[in-house]
């Protein structure tokens, strides 16, 4: 490290140079694979070279966008929900209303639409909270959480075969459902935290 300076003048205080860290080194690819591709699914196999010169495979998936929605009823107490089976788990869980985003389409109109199709309600506002990865490290699967506060009932049944039951869930009930996994989406968790702590 470098020496002090010695200060001069009247209030001169001593200062240490700072050093500079290098730039990170970024992971190089040297090709990719494609595996399968579906609408809903890019499947490669990348080859990697990390900054210390090993090299490696890796498979890389990529994904349309998703967005799903924390929707608040007017006092903003409770939190609207679906419940719904999904069969990859085997799991009853509860839910945001959310979906994948359409080529073409705003996320936030596809919010909207999912919440309507599958809520039977429709949000008077909606605006983005935030944006997550949920598996930066093998994919490219970029998820949208938005927040509307208020809605209101259509009258149109939701969608069977995208949820089993609609309810509004009170806000003071969320932490002990995800302490006891009866809500395990990542993106649900994260919007219902950031809406309790924010």
């Amino acid at each position: 490290m470098a020496a002090a300076t010695a200060p001069r003048g009247p209030g001169a205080v001593a200062c240490t140079p700072v050093t500079r860290a290098p730039e990170p080194a970024r992971w190089t690819i040297h090709d990719e694979r494609l595996i399968d591709d579906t609408r809903r699914l890019h499947v490669a196999i990348a080859h990697v070279e990390l900054p210390d010169g090993v090299q490696f495979e890796q498979y890389v998936l990529r994904m349309p966008k998703a967005s799903m929605t924390v929707v608040l009823n007017d006092a903003r107490d409770h939190v609207l929900m679906i419940y719904r089976h999904r069969f990859i788990m085997d799991r009853w869980t509860w839910e945001l209303p959310g979906g994948y985003v359409d080529p073409d389409e705003d996320p936030a109109l596809t919010a909207a639409r999912e919440i309507e199709e599958e809520t039977g309600f429709k949000p008077r506002s909606i605006r983005l909270l935030t944006t997550f990865q949920p598996l930066a490290g093998t994919a490219d699967f970029e998820n949208l959480i938005y927040v509307a506060e208020g809605a209101e009932d259509t009258g149109t049944a939701p969608d069977i075969n995208e949820a089993a039951k609609v309810k509004w869930i009170p806000l003071a009930n969320v932490r002990t459902m995800i302490a006891n996994s009866e809500i395990i989406g990542a993106g649900a968790q994260l919007g219902l935290m950031f809406v309790l702590t924010g």
